[in-house]
C-alpha cells in the first residue's frame, strides 16, 4: 500500500486517540503533580468590652482569589505519589525498621490506603480472570453440543449476566445476600445461626465479590469462544477421531490450539476490566471490607468534606494505568514474539 494512502486511512484513527486517549493522560499526568491551594489564613485583632484578642481566621476572598488565579493547585511534584495515601515511602521505611518480621511488616502495609486497596484489586484480577476464560470455555463447549433447536434459549439465558447493568446485578446480589434475603436467610437457617451475615466478614466479602466477578464475565468470554468454535476446521476434527483421539485429546490438541488468539484476546480484556473493579464495591456498599483503585480515585472526587481532591485522584489514576501496563506486559509481549516466530 502507497505510504500516501497509508496515511489517509490512519490519519482519523490517530488524531481520535490524540484526542481522547493521549491528551486526557496527559492532563491527568499533570495534575498529579498538584494540590489543592490551602486556605489562606490571616491574624486579626478582635476587641470587646472585656478587651482584644488576636485571632486567625479564614480569608475567603484571598483564598477564592489564589484558587482562580493558579486553577491547577499549588505544584506538589512526585510529593503526591509518596504520601501515605499512595506509595507511603516514609510509612513503608518504618515498617522495614519496626517490623518484627515477614508477617508484621506485611500487616502494617496492608493497613495503608493504597497498599490496602491494590491487595484486593489484584486477588480480584488474579482470581477472576483465569476462572471466567475457564468457565467460558466449558460453557462454549458445552452450549456446542447441545441440539440446535436448545441453542437460542441457551445462549441467550447464558448471555443475561452480561446484559444486566453491572450495578443493578451486584444490588440485587446484594440484596439476596442480605439477612432478609433469600441466601442470606437460607445460610443463617443452616447453619443455626441468626447473627451470620456475609456482610461482616472481610474474606466472605472478597469472596462475594470475586463470585460475582465471575458471574458477570463469563458470558463475554462464552460467546467470544463460542463464536470461535464455529471456525474449528472439521477435517481437522474428523482426522481426529478416526485416528481415534478421544474428546478430550481432540479438544486439547485441536480445539485449544485454534483458540488460543481468542483466549489471548480475552485476557486483555478481563485484565484491564478486572484490575479496573468498581460498581460491584459500590453496590455492595463493601467499602468498608474491600476497595479497590478505581474506587479510591471516586473517593477523592466525591470528598469527604465537600473538596474534591483532583490532585490525589490524578495520581492514583497515573498508578493504576501504570499497573494495566504491567499486567498487559507479559501477555502483549509473548503475542508479539509468537506473531515474530510466525512470520
Amino acid at each position: 500500500m502507497p505510504h500516501r494512502t497509508f496515511i489517509s486511512f490512519i490519519w482519523p484513527s490517530a488524531l481520535a486517540m490524540m484526542l481522547f486517549i493521549a491528551l486526557p493522560i496527559v492532563s491527568v499526568a499533570v495534575q498529579s503533580m498538584f494540590i489543592a491551594h490551602e486556605q489562606v489564613i490571616e491574624t486579626v485583632e478582635n476587641c470587646g468590652p472585656f478587651g482584644c484578642k488576636t485571632v486567625e481566621v479564614v480569608n475567603a476572598e484571598a483564598t477564592a482569589r489564589l484558587r482562580t488565579d493558579e486553577p491547577l493547585g499549588r505544584f506538589n511534584g512526585a510529593g503526591t505519589y509518596t504520601n501515605r495515601n499512595h506509595l507511603a515511602f516514609k510509612e513503608i521505611g518504618l515498617a522495614l525498621a519496626e517490623a518484627t518480621g515477614p508477617v508484621d511488616f506485611f500487616g502494617r502495609i496492608l493497613n495503608l490506603p493504597f497498599y490496602k486497596a491494590l491487595a484486593f484489586t489484584l486477588t480480584y484480577t488474579f482470581i477472576v480472570t483465569p476462572l471466567v476464560i475457564i468457565l467460558g470455555f466449558v460453557i462454549a463447549l458445552a452450549v456446542n453440543r447441545i441440539p440446535g433447536m436448545f441453542k437460542g434459549p441457551t445462549i441467550f439465558f447464558s448471555l443475561l449476566p452480561m446484559i444486566v447493568t453491572p450495578l443493578i446485578g451486584s444490588l440485587v446480589l446484594f440484596w439476596m445476600i442480605d439477612s432478609k434475603g433469600i441466601i442470606g436467610a437460607t445460610l443463617q437457617f443452616l447453619f443455626d445461626n441468626p447473627d451470620l451475615s456475609l456482610k461482616a466478614s472481610t474474606t466472605l466479602t472478597w469472596l462475594t465479590l470475586i463470585v460475582y466477578g465471575i458471574w458477570h464475565s463469563a458470558p463475554f468470554a462464552f460467546v467470544v469462544f463460542y463464536a470461535g468454535l464455529q471456525t474449528v476446521p472439521q477435517d481437522t476434527l474428523e482426522s481426529a477421531m478416526i485416528d481415534g483421539a478421544s474428546r478430550w485429546q481432540r479438544v486439547r490438541h485441536v480445539v485449544i490450539p485454534h483458540l488460543m488468539p481468542l483466549a489471548v484476546f480475552v485476557t486483555l480484556i478481563q485484565l484491564m476490566d478486572n484490575f479496573r473493579v468498581f460498581e460491584p464495591i459500590i453496590g455492595f456498599n463493601a467499602q468498608a471490607n474491600a476497595t479497590s483503585l478505581s474506587w479510591i480515585i471516586y473517593n477523592d472526587l466525591r470528598g469527604s468534606d465537600g473538596a474534591m481532591l483532583f490532585g490525589s485522584a490524578a495520581a492514583t489514576s497515573m498508578l493504576t494505568i501504570i499497573g494495566v501496563c504491567i499486567l498487559l506486559a507479559p501477555v502483549v509481549l509473548r503475542t508479539w514474539r509468537a506473531n515474530r516466530r510466525a512470520a
